[in-house]
């Protein structure tokens, strides 16, 4: 070790040599002797520091005056010396040696503050009461790292950890803090700790094959140089390394082939500080002047195994700039010091132990010290407030690291954001992106996905037996919509809203119904006022020529009553255009029905007419009686009645009303009418019909009786015209839906009622009109 006798020794432990390999034992050969022969350069640093520290702080009258520190430094192991009283052990670096340590001294109370270890269950008071440490634990480094992974959206990623108790519980704490978030692992492995090249090969074809980008490694540097070289050999691309401060800062991948694979990577480091003094100091380290460091032919051999100068040298080693875990070290023995400070300025009656004592510097217990360090809080030459909280943590900061390529295609880390967890929310992550460089040299963030994002209109559909990353976007269903990205469910729109095509928005649904203003509704509107001045004029010239044969035969109020209601027919058609409402609804098929009933009674009544004139006129026939008005009369009435009853009782039971109807069409507000009872409704149409075909039947048996007034022939195709519209009606009404369903009806109502005019009419008009001479007794008595 190096010693330094004072007044009071600080120990430390530092792990200066290891064994110069290790290799893995088969158990088929006798394993090559070992020996801890290898120089480690870093740790030789944190020996220099806690030297350069303790004598700065002898050269220091308001740091405990007239009191000089010694040190004790060891290689991973400490003693007791007799001479003068213990302080405090500063280390190890390795969780397992500082743990090991950390039993140890527990037993006693001596103050321990490592530098390097980060293992969360050192934070437990009743465990490790003297434990403290300068480096964040291991829960604020998962925390680091997992809100890095959310910042740049990597929701998929891999863990590599060494394979060993403290690897397992770094990997156990990360998951913790992955799972409260939405970040899955898609793989976990470990690297062993003895080189094996069979357990690298397989997690190198993990990585390999795995499509996670984004790649957590916990684990030492000297772990890790195989991994690396095994993916370099490979041509493993276009991997993200998320780094720990356990290699963040390592040299070891910058030059050589290696430096292309880990370029991107980035992860959390110790905070850093320059420490003033200590590159001069440094400078001065040679092995003529130093004699009494046991380590400095060790490291004038590393450096250039000769006598030059070290201020010739251009090496990273002497930038105090970049002090990390050194940083640490500084800060561990001046937390000491000012403990043993405190301790030494004590006013007697004033003390924090019984009856008010205080503790004597020069023989002081390792407990008093304790009480001290645990409350000790001052601000280093930085600037920067030292102290530890209640398990012995300091403030949690942590440096965020980015390895660039320089154009000489070497590596160099640059620093690009900070964790602060003691700052207040939103300046405790501080990230610049603009100096941030990924693998290739690129500038934009890589993805480390399972699934892509799901764009609004779809939701995520978790795939069986996979994690919560992996799922797939489903198109939600007509009616519902998601407005954000990686909607889990998709919402109802409000019921008179529809879904639009991308299922991103809701739209007010448009109203519909068979108006005025539209083309179709005002063509129905015009051609129905239009058809109904036909017969209105017909009407007009049968009365007019009512005392011509052609107007008196076959009962010419008949043809009065027939014209005038299939003027209403006509008429009856605007009533099923414009807005649905209560009346207009109750009106609409009860006006139809009763009208269209009227004019198939007058027709079937005039039929009925043309059998009895035809039998009236044999000698001795009974049917004599029954020519006149009063059978037309009595067949028009009780057949419109029936229809009229029919009516009554749909209205008084279920009477149609108007409706939204928003079923029909997802994307409009149809108003119609609900006929209340279909069965009424059916009901109405299908009396129509009876007569319509009864008619047609007595028309089509009296067709050619030799009668000079017959009608029965134009009745018979009136008929027959009348019957096959409606029968088309009833498939084209179904089949429609909204407004077309009204245009459908209202088409059925013009043509049919054409129809009985056109055949009944039209052969009268032309005898009246255009062939007067023929509209006489003798020309219809001669035919």
């Amino acid at each position: 070790g190096i010693v330094k006798n004072g007044d009071i020794t600080i120990g430390g432990i530092f792990p200066v040599k290891i064994m110069d390999f290790a290799t893995e034992n088969l158990f088929t050969e006798k394993p090559e002797p070992q020996s801890c022969g290898k120089f480690l350069l870093q740790p030789f640093l944190w020996v220099q520091i806690m030297i350069f520290a303790i004598e700065e702080i002898n050269q220091n009258q308001n740091l405990l005056p007239n009191i000089t520190l010694g040190y004790g430094i060891y290689d991973s192991y400490y003693r007791c010396s007799s001479s003068n009283p213990l302080a405090a052990i500063i280390g190890e670096a390795s969780d397992k040696m500082t743990i090991a340590i950390a039993t140890l001294l527990r037993v006693h109370n001596y103050p321990q503050i490592s530098h390097a270890t980060t293992v969360d269950f050192l934070s437990d008071r009743q465990q490790f009461p003297s434990f403290f440490r300068t480096i964040p634990n291991g829960n604020y480094r998962s925390r680091s790292l997992v809100k890095l992974m959310q910042y740049f959206g990597w929701n998929w990623v891999g863990t590599v950890a060494e394979d060993n108790e403290i690897g397992e519980l770094a990997t156990q704490d990360l998951i913790q803090e992955l799972d409260k978030t939405e970040i899955c692992i898609g793989f976990s492995e470990t690297i062993p700790n003895v080189y094996s090249a069979i357990k690298i090969r397989h997690v190198v074809e993990v990585i390999r094959r795995s499509s996670v980008n984004a790649i957590v490694i916990i684990s030492y540097e000297l772990f890790i140089v195989p991994l690396i070289a095994e993916v370099t050999r490979q041509n493993i691309t276009g991997k993200v390394w998320v780094s720990t401060e356990a290699w963040s800062t390592s040299a070891s991948f910058y030059k050589g082939s290696q430096a292309r694979t880990v370029t991107g990577t980035i992860g959390v480091a110790v905070h850093k500080g320059d420490i003033p003094g200590f590159k001069e100091f440094l400078l001065r380290l040679n092995p003529f002047t130093s004699q009494d460091n046991i380590y400095i032919k060790n490291f004038w051999e590393h450096m250039f195994g000769g006598s030059e100068k070290l201020n010739e040298l251009n090496v990273s080693f002497f930038d105090a700039s970049e002090s990390r875990i050194t940083y640490n070290v500084y800060n561990g023995i001046y937390a000491i010091a000012h403990a043993l400070h405190d301790l030494y300025m004590c006013i007697p009656g004033e003390g924090p132990f019984e009856n008010g004592t205080c503790a004597n510097i020069h023989y002081f217990e390792p407990w008093q010290l304790l009480h001290y360090v645990k409350n000790v809080h001052f601000t280093n030459k930085l600037g920067e407030e030292i102290y530890f909280d209640g398990n012995g943590n300091p403030p949690p900061l942590y440096d965020i690291i980015n390895w660039h390529r320089v154009p000489d295609g070497n590596l160099k880390n640059v620093e690009v954001g900070r964790f602060n967890f003691s700052a207040p929310h939103g300046k405790d992550f501080i990230i610049n992106n603009s100096a941030l460089m990924w693998n290739g040299g690129n500038t934009q963030i890589p993805h480390s996905i399972c699934s892509e994002s799901c764009p609004p209109g779809y939701r995520k559909a978790a795939r069986r037996g996979q994690p919560i990353c992996c799922f797939d976007c489903i198109l939600c269903s007509e009616g519902e919509i998601t407005n954000q990205t990686d909607s889990i469910d998709c919402l109802k729109c409000p019921s008179d809203h529809w879904s639009s095509n991308g299922r991103d928005k809701c739209i007010p649904k448009t109203i519909e119904f068979l108006s005025y203003q539209e083309p179709l509704g005002a063509t129905l509107a015009s051609v129905s006022i239009l058809f109904s001045l036909i017969p209105a004029a017909i009407l007009c010239t049968f009365v007019k020529h009512r005392d011509t044969p052609i107007v008196k035969a076959n009962n010419r109020e008949l043809s009065y009553l027939l014209l005038l209601a299939l003027m209403l027919c006509f008429l009856c058609s605007l009533i099923f255009i414009g807005q649905p409402k209560i009346s207009t609804c109750m009106l609409r098929q009860v006006a139809f029905g009763i009208i269209f009933a009227l004019c198939v009674s007058c027709v079937l009544a005039k039929t009925i007419m043309v059998v009895i004139a035809f039998n009236a006129t044999k000698p001795n026939s009974k049917l004599k009686k029954w020519v006149g008005p009063k059978l037309p009369n009595a067949v028009v009435f009780v057949c419109t009645v029936i229809q009229v009853i029919i009516c009554i009782a749909w209205l008084s039971s279920s009477p149609p009303f108007p409706e939204q109807n928003m079923r029909s069409q997802i994307q409009k507000i149809i108003i119609e009418c609900n006929d209340g009872s279909t069965t009424a409704f059916w009901l109405v149409l299908g009396y129509m019909g009876i007569l319509a075909i009864v008619c047609f039947i007595v028309a089509f048996l009296a067709r050619n009786l030799p009668d000079s007034f017959n009608e029965a022939k134009f009745i018979t195709f009136s008929m027959l015209v009348f019957v096959t519209v409606w029968l088309s009606f009833i498939p084209a009404y179904l089949s429609t839906k909204g407004k077309y369903m009204v245009a459908v009806e209202i088409f059925a109502i013009l043509a049919s009622s054409t129809g009985l005019m056109a055949c009944i009419f039209s052969p009268k008009c032309y005898i009246i009109i255009l062939r007067p001479e023929r509209n006489t007794r003798e020309y219809l008595m001669g035919k």
